[in-house]
């Protein structure tokens, strides 16, 4: 296997990660599909893919950072939640990764349903709260998965077209 084999073969498996780490929150989902594509437009000498294209594909990239974090704040924001909530959402989110993926979508609202629970000792407000937080999240993530596909959509355009 020649090197530019190898670094072709390191960019997709850079960028199947990169997707996969769009839904769970331990791996940094689309900058990994950028450094693929980044790689692999360099080992074709950024002839199939000019700079151009990288440049709109490292703004949706920095997009995609943001999104995560607004889409959060506004579901946690639109139903009143407290710095405890967000904070329980945070860790609710870490610790639901060692139960697969039911964990990744369940720890989010557990961690904001227990944090909001520790501020008002309400639980109707405290599952309000879970589940805007929750709903933030799942809001973040389709975004998230919304914009990693446009940006392998259009890879794909400009190295075949």
């Amino acid at each position: 296997m020649n090197l530019d084999t190898f670094y072709y073969i390191l960019a997709g498996v850079l960028v199947v990660v990169g997707m996969v780490g769009t839904v769970l929150p331990a791996l940094p989902g689309l900058p990994l599909v950028f450094a693929g594509m980044v790689l692999a437009s360099w080992v074709s000498g950024f002839e199939k893919v000019g700079w151009m294209v990288l440049v709109i594909l490292g703004v949706l990239t920095v997009l995609s950072m943001g999104v995560d974090f607004v889409a959060t704040a506004m579901g946690a924001k639109r139903v009143g939640a407290s710095k405890l909530a967000i904070v329980g959402s945070i860790v609710g989110t870490f610790a639901g990764l060692a139960f697969g993926l039911i964990g990744v979508f369940i720890g989010p609202f557990v961690g904001a349903l227990a944090g909001e629970l520790i501020h008002t000792r309400q639980l109707s407000q405290a599952t309000k709260v879970g589940v805007g937080t929750w709903v933030g999240i799942v809001a973040g993530t389709v975004l998230k998965l919304g914009l990693a596909f446009a940006m392998v959509g259009l890879f794909a355009f400009a190295w075949f077209f």
